[in-house]
């Protein structure tokens, strides 16, 4: 009898844990921070916020500090790619520090990912490969393809390739593991 009111104890505790349990492990594996500025940027440029999460993902799991390289920001913008963003989106003013502020960054490396959309009419591989290689190299790759396609598989620089399907999955896991929060319910 005692065993019985143990098992079901636990149980009990088990089933009101579960959910916190899942958020602790969310937030270790899988973290989430700026999903207002997110989900605004994903309206006003009409993208999908777990694309955007995705990248920020990719690029630093939501710790922004400076790459070795000088990206800065979230969604590691590099200067020059910040400036000429900043030209083609009309801003009157930027500095470089405006990188660091995640509201700013992730504004325009929504902007940009927006542009390399277009770009590449809609398709997501070349656009994520561009982000990460740059468009030369993308422009390159779809110059030799016969299709003038890219598929994952052809991506020829193995960290551009990692990187691509690191954001696609980051894309499907933030859809899934956080629906609310990202303004798909």
């Amino acid at each position: 009898m005692l065993a019985g009111v143990c098992v079901g104890v636990l149980a009990v505790v088990v089933v009101l844990a579960l959910p916190t349990f899942r958020k602790a492990v969310n937030e270790f594996t899988l973290p989430l921070a700026y999903q207002d500025v997110i989900r605004e940027q994903a309206v006003d440029k009409h993208l999908d916020p777990a694309l955007i999460a995705g990248v920020i993902y990719a690029e630093t799991k939501f710790d922004p500090r400076p790459s070795a390289a000088g990206a800065q920001g979230p969604m590691q913008l590099m200067p020059q790619t910040a400036e000429f963003l900043a030209h083609r989106s009309g801003a009157t003013s930027f500095t470089l520090s405006d990188l660091a502020t995640p509201r700013v960054n992730i504004a325009y490396g929504s902007y940009y990912l927006r542009y390399l959309l277009d770009e590449y009419g809609g398709k997501i591989v070349p656009a994520l490969a561009a982000y990460n290689a740059g468009e030369a190299n993308v422009s390159r790759w779809l110059e030799r393809s016969r299709r003038h396609r890219l598929e994952l598989r052809e991506i020829p620089f193995p960290e551009t390739r990692a990187y691509v399907s690191r954001v696609l999955q980051a894309q499907h896991d933030y859809r899934h593991s956080y629906a609310t929060q990202l303004g798909y319910r």
